[in-house]
């Protein structure tokens, strides 16, 4: 199935159903299924006369509004790769994936082209979509199967820099498919959507959701506390896609104001970072709803989540969903037996091709068709899994991932580092924040430290805090024994 196969039901088949409402510089536009699918045929076509042809990577700046959508349209009409880029990262973190990806252009926004770095062509978007306006509304017609790549979306370990998992058009629509089934997801529904575009899971799930069910979508530019509560009143969402840090704003939300909104939500979903068992309770207590907590990666798109009926087990991610496998394996790669700690393993039809230009990735990656994911868990024995960390040290903020050894890599070209380690350090509402251990010569300055990192680094990867100490932990061999951080006393 490719992903037309998927929009086409409602691109096609409810063209004059309202499909979108989002706000632009004019104010609120709403589109039907039908005016999505002109548009993004314009857009398709001044994308080809731009030179723009199947295969080629077309990369994507931009914060949440309906051109990120006409684009994602528009390039899986042309069998065009899109290249998503975190509007956050700076232009230090641009290079690589744009280095690594080699698109053909950016599109963004004259405000965001300041953070990619010099020589870098970019599109604005402004004037691509004047050109489209100007373009024929028939759809382009470029054969694209299950197996074509869709994206490359950049994901990295703790071991080298960031890599591009290959994400296909089957990945997606297979991933699409599951969710609708297993979440009960119809043309009925209302979808309040704040999760970035330029994430999986606002694109892989929330989009494709909406899409492949033909439902009602309302897309805010990004989620804000003080006016989430009116969002829900005012547009009367039935379903609900969030991460755990917009859980934790929304249990704020006073009791008479979220039994109001509970009454017509029918799912709120969590993911992207683990739902706090506290915060899971508190939630139920004030909305009436159990969150479904579920879980995934970029490599491999949704694995498992709590069922729609039935026990929505707090502080688990659930079961496998349909039609993916999930091992528990061992150090020395045999299955544990439940209640045993392991790495999980995965496969199914979600499952990325491989990383991009990177065979040596992916073979390490890859085992015996399992993909390994690098996250420790558990399972019980009625088969509920619960993650216990990771093999490497990820730190997840807020539903992003952050690296420890890119920011360790900055921290040591500034002037008076000698040393550096960085760990994740529990926050009430964004899960972890990363917090840097140095060692320095009297030359650090830490709030130069600080403005040089915020200059260089998405907001949400600069540590915290930056704790002096004398000497770094470490094992025999050289190694930092970051478990070790936290109880040193600062120089």
């Amino acid at each position: 199935m490719s992903l037309l196969d998927l929009f086409d039901p409602a691109l096609l088949g409810r063209r004059a159903q309202p499909a979108i409402e989002v706000d632009g510089p004019g104010g609120t536009l709403a589109l039907t299924f039908g005016e999505l699918e002109a548009r993004s045929n314009r857009l398709a076509r001044a994308i080809a006369a731009r030179g723009v042809a199947a295969g080629d990577r077309l990369a994507t700046c931009l914060a949440n509004r309906i051109e990120v959508i006409d684009l994602w349209l528009a390039c899986a009409k042309l069998g065009v790769i899109v290249v998503p880029v975190n509007v956050l990262y700076r232009e230090r973190e641009v290079a690589h994936i744009l280095g690594d990806a080699a698109p053909v252009a950016v599109v963004t926004t004259p405000e965001q082209a300041g953070q990619l770095p010099r020589g870098v062509t970019w599109w604005d978007i402004a004037a691509l979509i004047a050109e489209a306006d100007r373009s024929g509304s028939s759809r382009p017609v470029v054969a694209a199967a299950a197996a074509t790549p869709a994206a490359l979306v950049y994901t990295s370990g703790t071991t080298g820099p960031a890599k591009g998992a290959i994400l296909t058009h089957g990945n997606f629509a297979s991933n699409a498919r599951t969710l609708i089934d297993a979440w009960r997801v119809t043309g009925a529904d209302r979808l309040l959507l704040a999760l970035p575009l330029f994430h999986v899971h606002g694109l892989g799930n929330g989009v494709h959701a909406w899409l492949g069910s033909g439902c009602h979508l309302r897309l805010v530019e990004r989620f804000d506390a003080a006016r989430a509560a009116a969002w829900f009143a005012e547009y009367g969402p039935t379903l609900f896609f969030g991460v755990p840090t917009m859980y934790v704003r929304l249990a704020e939300v006073p009791p008479h104001e979220a039994r109001a909104i509970g009454k017509r939500m029918r799912l709120f979903v969590s993911g992207s970072a683990p739902l706090p068992a506290p915060l899971h309770a508190a939630f139920r207590e004030r909305f009436g709803h159990a969150i479904l907590e579920r879980y995934g990666m970029t490599e491999t798109l949704m694995i498992a989540g709590n069922p729609y009926d039935g026990e929505r087990r707090a502080g688990t991610v659930g079961l496998p969903f349909a039609g993916v496998d999930v091992r528990i394996v061992g150090a020395a790669g045999a299955d544990v037996p439940p209640g045993t700690s392991g790495e999980l393993c995965v496969r199914g039809p979600g499952v990325c091709a491989g990383y991009w230009r990177r065979p040596d990735a992916t073979a390490s990656a890859m085992a015996d068709g399992w993909f390994r994911t690098g996250d420790i868990g558990v399972r019980s024995a009625d088969g509920y899994i619960t993650l216990e960390g990771r093999r490497s040290d990820l730190i997840i903020s807020g539903g992003f991932n952050i690296y420890p050894r890119e920011i360790e890599e900055l921290l040591l070209e500034q002037p008076g580092v000698r040393e550096a380690a960085v760990v994740g350090a529990p926050d009430p509402l964004r899960g972890e924040v990363p917090v840097a251990y140095l060692v320095t010569s009297g030359a650090a300055d830490l709030a130069a430290l600080d403005a040089a990192l915020r200059r260089q680094l998405a907001s949400f990867k600069v540590p915290r805090a930056f704790v002096r100490v004398e000497a770094l932990p470490r094992t025999a061999i050289g190694k930092v024994q970051k478990h070790l951080l936290a109880g040193l006393v600062p120089s």
